[in-house]
Parts: structure tokens; C-alpha cells; sequence
């Protein structure tokens, strides 16, 4: 991969029972490089109208993602060194689903 030129910020929120957000220390916020323009990725997505907003979203970032966790995972050392044949497998089934048209 190229060098990582866009930055992202993940948020996930839990909505509670009541449909609101819920209250406190509850939020997860992280940072997540990547040299792909995921909005381009999403807006593409969108256009191909194959999966609903939700899943298109969900896919693009989940790949993104993935690919991230591969990159470190290519290291022998690193603990998810074990999971590179089934990360880049499943990194290559989500992409062909965004390509097929």
C-alpha cells in the first residue's frame, strides 16, 4: 500500500433502548490512516445501489479497516500474524463485491 495520506476519525456510540445516545464515558473514538479516499469508495458504493446505505457504509469502512490490521499483520511478530491468510482473503471478497457491478 502507499503512503497513508488519509486520516479518518472512527466514532461509535451506543444508542440506547429509548433511541438516544447513551450518557457518560461511553464513546469509542480512534484515529485510522489509509492511502484510499474512503468517501470516493462509499459515494461509489452508493451509486451501484447493491447494498443499502448501512452495509455500503459499513463495508467500505470494515475494509479499510481490515486492510490496516493486514498491513501490520504481514510482520511475523505481530499477534495477528496468524490471521494474514484469512485477512487478505477476506479484504479481496469484500473488494470484488464493491468492483462487481
Amino acid at each position: 500500500m502507499s503512503s497513508s495520506k488519509h486520516r479518518y476519525r472512527i466514532t461509535v456510540t451506543p444508542i440506547e433502548a429509548d433511541g438516544l445516545q447513551c450518557s457518560g464515558r461511553c464513546t469509542i473514538e480512534f484515529e485510522q490512516r489509509s492511502p484510499r479516499n474512503w468517501m470516493h469508495e462509499l459515494e461509489d458504493a452508493q451509486r451501484q445501489r447493491r447494498l443499502s446505505c448501512n452495509e455500503a457504509a459499513g463495508a467500505v469502512v470494515a475494509t479499510g479497516l481490515l486492510e490496516a490490521l493486514a498491513v501490520a499483520a504481514r510482520d511475523d511478530a505481530h499477534p495477528l500474524a496468524a490471521l494474514q491468510p484469512e485477512l487478505d482473503g477476506l479484504i479481496a471478497k469484500l473488494q470484488a463485491l464493491r468492483q462487481a457491478r
